[in-house]
């Protein structure tokens, strides 16, 4: 830290942007800014522990903080063009929440810090090269899937599966990178994986649809694409009784049957403690990507028996939330 939360909270020049990597001048305001690739329960879960960790750092919004959001909906190009927008408003950080997005904020400053977060594969979608000290003005949190441990819960629930079918978009780098480690996983414990394209989220139904009467259970990875329009998913789960499974918690409560992952929240406020490091004089190169290792189940017995299937007792017993 190169000065106290006092000098923090009472300088009188304004801190417009962060000079050499983490050296601001330290001022009244700090800017943060946030952008996401598509809006969806898990991902909104990450921003709000982002600024509610903030706030516990001593960084307010509306007080000693600007803090600012921007949603692509979905658009690649849209990704781009918020980056673009952000880099030239000059914020003390710039936090993309997704691979796309941290894909374009990184494309398009060398200057501002970037604290991504929400990203599977950080070398496998080239925003780093080294996990533990990864240089310039970057670094981050990586969310990569308990895949083994999703396997392991189908296997529990649907012992008689043999093939996953997996909506996925080719074009986001960390799906490709969870469907290529699901079906290791899956291989190992003598299951198939059946894929199904969606580029965009008006694709995601036919995709789902396109499973049926070729796989045993649907599962939807921490695909952003997918997961925006996890309904469409969902209601073909039900009309068809295919049990869908989920890589995040959050698609529990909205209707998947079960899933081991993380709390987005909690995610959040990692990624805000980064942030507030950077605000206080850290150089981001030097923080080690950082990777979540605590994982909770959630199960929802009603979505289950609507997909035609009784979540065992042994498995509700060890779920740290059941949805009603």
């Amino acid at each position: 830290m190169l000065c106290s939360r006092r000098t923090l909270l009472t300088g009188t020049v304004a801190l417009t942007g962060v000079a050499a990597f983490g050296l601001p001048a330290f001022a009244d305001t700090a800017f943060v800014a946030v952008t996401a690739i598509v809006q969806h329960p898990a991902l909104d879960a990450c921003r709000d522990g982002v600024r509610d960790e903030l706030k516990a750092e001593g960084f307010e919004d509306g007080k000693n903080l600007k803090f600012v959001y921007e949603s692509a909906q979905g658009n690649p190009g849209t990704a781009v063009q918020i980056a673009q927008k952000f880099v030239g408003e000059n914020p003390s950080v710039i936090v993309p929440i997704s691979t796309p997005s941290a894909q374009a904020v990184i494309a398009a400053t060398s200057d501002i810090p970037v604290v991504f977060t929400a990203v599977t594969d950080p070398l496998g979608a080239k925003l780093i090269s080294n996990l533990e000290k990864p240089g310039g003005n970057v670094t981050g949190m990586s969310d990569l899937s308990p895949v083994g441990k999703h396997v392991d819960l189908i296997r529990q629930i649907v012992p008689a599966a043999k093939k996953i079918g997996v909506p996925y978009n080719p074009g986001e780098a960390n799906s490709v990178t969870l469907l290529k480690l699901l079906k290791e996983k899956a291989a190992a414990s003598g299951m198939e994986v059946v894929e199904a394209a969606a580029p965009k989220s008006a694709d995601v139904q036919a995709a789902a649809q396109s499973l049926v009467g070729k796989v045993d259970v649907i599962y939807v990875p921490t695909d952003n694409t997918i997961v925006s329009a996890l309904e469409a998913v969902i209601g073909v789960g039900i009309d068809n009784k295919l049990p869908v499974f989920a890589g995040d918690t959050d698609s529990v409560k909205r209707g998947a049957i079960a899933a081991v992952g993380f709390d987005y929240y909690d995610v959040g406020r990692q990624t805000g403690k980064i942030v507030a490091r950077i605000l206080k004089g850290e150089k981001p190169g030097d923080i080690a990507v950082q990777s979540v290792e605590i994982t909770q189940l959630f199960v929802n017995p009603g979505a289950a028996q609507k997909m035609g299937v009784t979540i065992p007792d042994a498995v509700i017993s060890q779920a740290k939330e059941v949805v009603k």
